[in-house]
């Protein structure tokens, strides 16, 4: 197996051909990239702006320049010597009638030939949840039209742009077309029936992506609908045109372990695997999966841990719970967003659940199944278990023990709870444990990271994908024991920072940390700018908008984006939309399915005044006061860098993010790198003069370990994970460790807690600052090289004064 020493994720579409890859090759081979990592390249929704939603599994976007495009990429990775690692969908399908097997489906309903390609519950009629309003309010105001296709002859149902296609057989004896009673009859006589799109909710007859119902979830659990969904990418992958492959949502299948073996018997044991797993606190891949590791969102968790400093949280929590809408309490809060999800987001699901359990106890009312169902979904604290046929594994067994336990107290009826649990564990029921084991995943997701995200904001630095808000950072000890584990489980899982799919970027997330260093003078501050801002205030009916805590979460995302703030134009639109999609996702005032447009327009106002040019006062204040929490993001930024560069794991460089990230949350982080920007900065021997100096930094650095990557990967892959000790008056301040093979030895060189001790444009405290501060190298014999700077140092006491004299990190090596 080749295995990548490094990844660099880039986001087709919006712009981004195979062609526009081409282009930056030169550019990533000069960086260090060992494999482009891409997003999904097959056929999907036009105008799609990730891919997800793919139309055709076996057709390469005609939009990205479809097969030709890609083999002139594929013949441009070869000849740069870098690998391609492909972003797939098992889970699901567009549900557009661009699919060729949907629209089959549509047109023949049960009968079609694929049919049993999609998780379709065909003891009614297929729920279609695309109208506006309900089927008579539609038909009744003249929306619908039966319409003939001129070049095919086939009759379809109009609905705006959508045009439906119909069974043959519906259609023989229209008369007259614009008839209501015969568009009705038409409609009626199909395996399909359309429905306003807010019943999805609590009526849909397909499983869907979460709460997406463009989105049809595919039976990747037979055999014939896994060889027909997976044919192009397992000819890409024998080829040789492809050499690892990224598996989107393995959660959501019913059976993801004999998903992946099956998988990996089709494609070889060589070719590298990686899946999307949020893996919560304590949590490990199942040992059982035959795939080198997760896509990183662990790590991401680990950094944070590493960099919050406990005390100031506490000291924030207790200003938080002043200003917050109604008393915070953090498990009081998960416990009512997983109830909104059971309860009205995935009720339709649930109800499906419930009538599987009760046709199998009818002894037991549907209610109290009901109940205990809820309660189980409720109290998982991990996405899933794993359960095939059979009992349960014994991991998943304590998981299922855990879960029982907490929902116990919450259950009045014990005979329901005491039975759902045990058709669990044995699976005895083995279709509702399936549907159970992909309804817990959607629940936690939807729950957590779109809802109690944005409501629960004390530092939003910690409201990660993959992260516990709730929990206490450890610290450094911590972090070395999860470094530990780490190359003992996952030592090729990726390691990630960025994603197209975190809350924020990198070095924003990297610059909020630094809140919790300071607690007295943010909340300082931001009793300051409320009272700056008061007269945007919006009074609604006697309320006063946005809230204290609403507000309290604007001043966080501003201070995290303000670094990347040159164009006020683009910041405005950035933070409003940002400011919308925070509100909505919070569903407490307005949400997706239920918009308060006049609640809205005022957090919008509200954040538009706060990136105003003419908000002067504000704007100077804002700036004069996070200026020190700016220079300490940015070595947080260049420590968590090299961290995530040198611990064990393969490093995963967003799009653009070797430059620098302040993203907002989707779609503000899928937005185009520019790459011919980011080839012009690149720092050369430190002679180039890149403008800004953070990002020369970073990038400088990720180019050094990058190609020291692909110079030494065994040092990387196997090396020993050693945690170094630092003595002095500032060893709290530095995470120090090693990398060590055979003669080879890296000594990482981090510093954390670094507010108001950091010089601006200099990103060091300076020999001053760190004193006494030494590290014991006693077992390291030899000349050391600091990589970065080229600096020679030999001795066994390391005085942190000297080595980080105008440097904000090290990265020291001996024996190459």
């Amino acid at each position: 197996m080749i295995v990548p020493t490094s990844t660099y994720r880039i986001q087709f579409r919006n712009g981004m051909t195979f062609d526009r890859v081409v282009e930056a090759l030169p550019y990533l081979r000069d960086l260090g990239v060992s494999h482009l990592y891409a997003s999904p390249i097959f056929t999907a929704t036009k105008g799609s702006s990730h891919g997800y939603d793919v139309t055709n599994c076996n057709e390469l976007d005609p939009d990205l320049g479809g097969r030709q495009g890609f083999e002139r990429l594929s013949e441009a990775l070869k000849h740069h010597g870098i690998g391609l690692i492909l972003d797939i969908v098992p889970n699901h399908m567009a549900a557009s009638v661009k699919n060729p097997w949907w629209a089959h489906v549509l047109k023949f309903g049960e009968s079609s030939r694929f049919s049993d390609y999609f998780d379709i519950d065909w003891s009614e009629p297929l729920t279609l949840p695309i109208l506006g309003k309900t089927f008579d309010d539609t038909l009744a105001d003249g929306e619908l039209e039966l319409q003939r296709d001129q070049s095919t002859g086939d009759w379809n149902l109009a609905y705006f742009d959508t045009r439906l296609p119909l069974n043959p057989a519906s259609v023989v004896s229209v008369s007259n077309p614009a008839d209501p009673a015969e568009i009705a009859a038409v409609h009626n006589a199909q395996a399909w029936r359309l429905i306003h799109w807010k019943e999805a909710a609590s009526h849909l007859s397909y499983r869907r992506f979460f709460e997406v119902t463009g989105l049809v979830g595919l039976r990747v659990e037979a055999d014939h609908v896994f060889d027909a969904s997976h044919a192009l990418i397992l000819d890409l992958v024998r080829s040789g045109k492809v050499q690892g492959l990224r598996l989107d949502h393995i959660d959501g299948l019913t059976d993801p372990t004999s998903y992946l073996h099956r998988l990996r018997k089709k494609i070889g044991a060589d070719v590298f695997v990686v899946v999307e797993k949020i893996l919560e606190k304590g949590e490990s891949l199942p040992r059982n999966w035959p795939v080198q590791g997760t896509t990183g969102y662990e790590f991401i968790a680990a950094l944070s841990n590493l960099f919050i400093d406990p005390e100031g949280v506490r000291s924030i929590g207790e200003t938080y719970a002043t200003i917050a809408s109604a008393p915070s309490n953090y498990q009081q809060d998960l416990r009512e967003a997983k109830r909104l999800m059971v309860e009205h987001n995935f009720k339709g699901e649930m109800q499906r659940l419930i009538g599987l359990a009760s046709g199998a106890r009818t002894d037991l009312s549907e209610a109290a199944i009901g109940e205990a169902i809820k309660e189980i979904l409720v109290a998982f604290r991990v996405y899933r278990t794993y359960g095939q046929e059979g009992a349960l594994d014994e991991e998943d067994a304590i998981v299922l023990r855990k879960v029982l336990v907490e929902a116990a107290p919450h259950q009045e009826q014990r005979d329901a709870l005491d039975w759902v649990g045990s058709v669990l564990r044995d699976g005895s029921q083995p279709e509702f444990r399936a549907r159970l084991q992909q309804l817990s995943g959607p629940i936690m997701a939807k729950a957590v990271e779109d809802t109690l995200f944005y409501r629960f904001t004390l530092l939003l630095a910690a409201n990660e994908v993959g992260g516990d808000p709730s929990s206490v950072p450890g610290g450094i000890e911590a972090f070395h024991d999860l470094m530990m584990e780490r190359q003992k489980r996952q030592p090729k899982g990726l390691s990630a920072t960025s994603t197209h799919d975190t809350k924020r970027g990198e070095d924003a997330r990297a610059l909020l940390y630094t809140l919790s260093e300071a607690p007295v003078d943010w909340t300082i501050a931001f009793a300051r700018w409320r009272s700056l801002n008061a007269r945007y205030l919006t009074d609604l009916s006697g309320k006063t908008v946005p809230e204290p805590d609403v507000e309290w979460m604007l001043y966080q995302a501003l201070a995290g984006i303000w670094p990347d703030s040159d164009r006020a134009d683009d910041i405005t639109r950035r933070f409003t939309a940002y400011a919308e999609k925070a509100v909505r996702e919070a569903k407490l005032t307005t949400s997706w399915t239920d918009v308060d447009e006049a609640y809205e327009d005022a957090v919008k106002t509200y954040a538009e005044a706060l990136t105003s040019a003419e908000n002067s006062a504000f704007r100077q204040d804002l700036v004069a006061t996070i200026g020190p929490f700016v220079a300490a993001g940015a070595v947080n930024s260049l420590s968590q860098t090299l961290i995530k560069l040198t611990a064990p794991g393969i490093p995963d460089i967003y799009q653009g993010s070797e430059a620098s990230d302040f993203s907002l949350v989707d779609p503000d982080n899928r937005r185009p790198a520019d790459f011919k920007r980011l080839a012009g900065a690149v720092y050369q021997d430190g002679r180039k003069d890149c403008g800004n100096e953070f990002q020369r930094r970073k990038q400088h650095m990720i180019r050094t370990v990058l190609q020291l990557r692909r110079a030494h990967p065994r040092l990387f892959e196997r090396g020993n994970y050693l945690p170094i000790s630092a003595k002095g008056c500032r060893a709290r301040n530095i995470v120090t460790y090693a990398r060590s093979l055979g003669n080879l030895t890296l000594i990482v060189v981090a510093p954390r807690l670094m507010l108001g001790h950091v010089t601006p444009r200099a990103f060091s405290a300076g020999p001053d600052f760190w004193d006494d501060t030494v590290l014991e190298l006693s077992s390291i014999n030899g000349k050391l090289t600091e990589l970065l700077t080229g600096r020679d140092f030999s001795r066994e006491c390391l005085y942190l004064r000297e080595l980080l004299e105008s440097e904000p990190v090290a990265l020291l090596m001996t024996g190459h």
